[in-house]
């Protein structure tokens, strides 16, 4: 009888177990779905995913976590069939963001709200980095923005004879933000940022640029140089002014942002064995204009160039603060450094 007794009692303990770890783990999955999911503590990150027709429950939730935007394949799964919707999510891209909550993203699903994409190019980004961008909030294949930014060249003044130059659409994807149809690929991507471009450097630039003497690609590779150099926009005209004054006397302009571009990364201090680096893009080695823009300048770098402060200034160099203390001299160029240093 007492074997008996304790053999229902350990049943009825076994039971209410079972019961109360059911009871925790559904109440945590409810407090993961209803408090949030971020990857992320410091920054809300922006992801577009596409799901495709015929997509399982357990697809998508393997989509979702490669993306970043869920932290649990499992966690999604079951809020999924809790829900009732296991099975009934939609087809589509949608626009999510790493601080969702599984709820959110699954009632999202299951209604379609579909959204077109948008994403934003920053000033100064180059090619490489629009199209790793692009890659990352998976709207775009990074090589195809790439192999597309070699050949594209809609509008004459696009136009380079020099095979160094290693994007023939660098400089010219404008940088804004853009808002683009799910059906849109990469061709259509870039074509609109080389539009967009062509609509912002409008007649009266063009006029002034040919008053300089400069073509409107001259103009791009001399913005992208300031966009790179510059940290204030005050600065701008007058580092403008002072690359068109080392063109005109014949001195390399001298560029770190040149160097920096050659090496793929910003570089914080470069060495002098960075400066001699052989490559066409080399200002310090190679006397003129690099063979192409090193990055995508916005209106105030192209506005710089065509509108620089007149001035003698031939030397610069930054401080801490990113503000640039300029001379006419080579001894004052020192004196500065000293200074700043």
């Amino acid at each position: 009888m007492i074997l008996l007794f304790w053999s229902k009692g350990e049943n009825q303990i076994s039971k209410w177990l079972i019961i109360s770890f059911f009871i925790f783990f559904v109440s945590s999955m409810l407090a993961i779905g209803m408090v949030g999911n971020s990857i992320s503590k410091n920054k809300t990150v922006d992801v577009y995913v596409k799901v495709k027709p015929g997509m399982t429950t357990d697809n998508i939730a393997h989509l979702l976590y490669d993306k970043g935007v869920t932290k649990s394949v499992t966690a999604f799964n079951l809020f999924a069939k809790m829900n009732n919707l296991d099975g009934k999510l939609r087809a589509g891209s949608y626009h999510f963001s790493s601080n969702m909550t599984y709820s959110k993203i699954i009632d999202i699903l299951s209604r379609g709200n579909i959204v077109n994409y948008s994403f934003t190019v920053p000033e100064g980004y180059n090619v490489n980095e629009i199209a790793k961008s692009l890659e990352d909030k998976g709207i775009a294949d990074a090589k195809k923005i790439k192999d597309l930014a070699k050949e594209l060249k809609p509008y004459d003044y696009m136009q380079n004879n020099n095979f160094d130059n290693k994007y023939i659409a660098e400089g010219f994807l404008f940088p804004d933000t853009y808002q683009i149809a799910e059906e849109s690929n990469e061709k259509d991507i870039v074509l609109m940022m080389i539009n967009e471009f062509d609509k912002r450097f409008d007649d009266k630039m063009k006029v002034r640029a040919h008053e300089m003497g400069l073509s409107i690609r001259e103009v791009v590779i001399l913005a992208s140089l300031v966009e790179k150099e510059a940290r204030i926009d005050e600065d701008r005209p007058i580092i403008a002014q002072v690359f068109i004054n080392r063109l005109k006397q014949e001195m390399p302009l001298q560029s770190c942002a040149t160097i920096q571009y050659i090496l793929g990364y910003a570089k914080p201090e470069l060495s002098i064995q960075d400066t001699k680096i052989e490559s066409p893009y080399n200002t310090y080695l190679h006397q003129g204009l690099p063979p192409g823009p090193i990055a995508n300048p916005g209106l105030a770098s192209l506005k710089a160039v065509l509108y620089s402060q007149p001035t003698n200034y031939l030397y610069f160099v930054a401080d801490s603060e990113g503000r640039h203390h300029f001379s006419e001299t080579y001894e004052g160029h020192l004196r500065n450094i000293q200074q700043v240093n």
